[in-house]
C-alpha cells in the first residue's frame, strides 16, 4: 500500500480505513494468504508512483491484527508492524502492487551506549508527563517494560512523533543508538525538556 501521509513502525499498531477499489482487492487477497501487507510512503509530490523510485527507501511491512468490513464495501483495519523492508521492485501491477522486498535488520552497534540514550528516551517521555502533555493511554508503563533500545524506539517514535518525514527518518535510521539519538531530538523539539 502506497500512501502519502502513513508510516508504518515495527512494534507498532496503525489503523487503516480501506476504501479504494485496488487496496480492497489487496485486502481481500491478504485476508485469504499470510495476513500481511506493506506501507510505504510516497515521495512528496508524487500522487501516482510509475515505479519504486517514487517511493521513500525503507518501508514497514505488518500483520492484518483485526479487520472489519462495512456494508458500502470498505474496511477498518489495524495492522501490527512486523519489520522494516526494502521495497525492490513490483512483481504485479494490475488490479493491485505487489513487491519483491528485502528485509532490513537494524544495527545495535555499541549496547552501553543504546541503552543508556533508551534512558534518555524514557526520562524525557516522563518529563513531557509531567509537563502536563497527553501521552497515549498506558504508554508509560508499557515503555518501562522495554529493555530492548530498538523496540523502545519504534514504541516511542510511533506514539509520539506525528510529522510524516520525521516519522520516515526515524524508521529509515539503521543504527540504533542514531535512531534513539534522533527520537530524543524530536521529542525535545515537541517540549520535552530536562
Amino acid at each position: 500500500m502506497m500512501l502519502p501521509n502513513a508510516v508504518l513502525f515495527p512494534h507498532s499498531l496503525l489503523p487503516l480505513h480501506i476504501f479504494e477499489p485496488r487496496y480492497r482487492q489487496m485486502l481481500s487477497y491478504c485476508l485469504k494468504g499470510e495476513r500481511m501487507f506493506s506501507v510505504a510512503l510516497t515521495k512528496i509530490g508524487v500522487r501516482e508512483p510509475a515505479s519504486v523510485d517514487d517511493l521513500r527507501a525503507v518501508a514497514g511491512i505488518g500483520l492484518i491484527r483485526a479487520c472489519v468490513g462495512n456494508e458500502n464495501g470498505t474496511s477498518n483495519l489495524v495492522l501490527q508492524g512486523l519489520a522494516r523492508i526494502r521495497i525492490v521492485e513490483w512483481t504485479q501491477e494490475e488490479p493491485f502492487r505487489i513487491a519483491e522486498i528485502e528485509l532490513l535488520e537494524s544495527r545495535l552497534g555499541n549496547t552501553i551506549e543504546a541503552e543508556a540514550l533508551g534512558e534518555k528516551v524514557k526520562e524525557l517521555c516522563v518529563r513531557m508527563q509531567q509537563l502536563g502533555l497527553q501521552l497515549p493511554q498506558n504508554l508509560l508503563e508499557q515503555m518501562h517494560q522495554i529493555d530492548n533500545p530498538e523496540i523502545l524506539a519504534d514504541v516511542v517514535g510511533a506514539a509520539f512523533i506525528n510529522e510524516v518525514a520525521s516519522r520516515q527518518r526515524l524508521l529509515e535510521t539503521e543504527d540504533v543508538a542514531e535512531r534513539l539519538r534522533l527520537l530524543i531530538q524530536l521529542l525535545r523539539a515537541q517540549g520535552a525538556t530536562e
